[in-house]
């Protein structure tokens, strides 16, 4: 399948540029994973990589993951031609139902399906509130909901302008027990399992993780609750619903 040969390129391309840049990875629960079969992952937003850092941890399993993606990430330039290429999915803010419809197709299909729960990139660097669209994926076709956070992306590239190139960045990839759907268990139930697992997951991977701020300036990708600069939770709500408003999009 095209999809395929062109998914497998880029994985092999972002891993070149992961060498090169010396990111250290850690991806742990990685057997969680399915090998076969339909499953919904559902990951965590710290940073514009994300989905590469996920789909980039599957391929020690032998998955492709075909991410729901925004629409103005598939009108891109390059970056559009080549996500559509790799099979992932684009969704319309206004018209998601047509992307709903054909991420369930993948997963009668024996596919993986990444999904950002959150929507937006949390700016508190905490597990926001989740919309319950990955909850109704795994619902919807019976198949392991897997919990997954990254840590450490969000030093490489994330909102508000924050980059760095900086050699040598740790990256965590922590993914959990498959929440398997219950008996007449409805979305927001199963939500709300799925934002407790991967909140604990975040906080295993924040107390493990092997660097600390080089200095007070550097405190800014550190929760504040852990004594970083990072907005908490409530300042990021707001700054959210801010940076909403200038795009014209409807909040939450």
């Amino acid at each position: 399948m095209r999809s395929d040969r062109t998914y497998r390129v880029v994985v092999r391309i972002i891993g070149g540029i992961f060498r090169v840049l010396g990111v250290r990875f850690t991806v742990r629960g990685g057997e969680h994973l399915p090998r076969t079969g339909g499953a919904v992952v559902a990951s965590n937003h710290i940073s514009f990589i994300d989905f590469t850092v996920v789909g980039y941890a599957a391929r020690d399993r032998g998955r492709l993951v075909r991410f729901m993606s925004k629409t103005s990430v598939f009108e891109v330039p390059v970056v559009g031609r080549l996500m559509r290429a790799m099979g992932h999915i684009p969704v319309d803010r206004w018209t998601g139902a047509s992307a709903y419809r054909r991420a369930r197709r993948l997963l009668a299909h024996g596919e993986v399906v990444g999904v950002f729960p959150e929507a937006t990139i949390s700016r508190s660097w905490r597990v926001k509130r989740l919309k319950p669209g990955a909850a109704g994926l795994a619902l919807s076709r019976d198949v392991p909901l897997v919990p997954c956070v990254l840590w450490g992306a969000h030093r490489i590239l994330t909102v508000d302008g924050r980059r760095s190139l900086r050699r040598g960045i740790p990256v965590t990839v922590l993914l959990g027990e498959p929440l398997v759907p219950r008996a007449d268990e409805t979305a927001d139930e199963l939500t709300d399992r799925l934002h407790e697992a991967m909140s604990t997951l975040l906080a295993e991977a924040v107390d493990a993780y092997p660097d600390v701020p080089r200095d007070d300036a550097d405190r800014w990708w550190v929760p504040h609750d852990r004594g970083g600069t990072a907005p908490d939770v409530e300042t990021a709500a707001a700054l959210d619903r801010e940076a909403l408003r200038r795009i014209g999009a409807p909040g939450d």
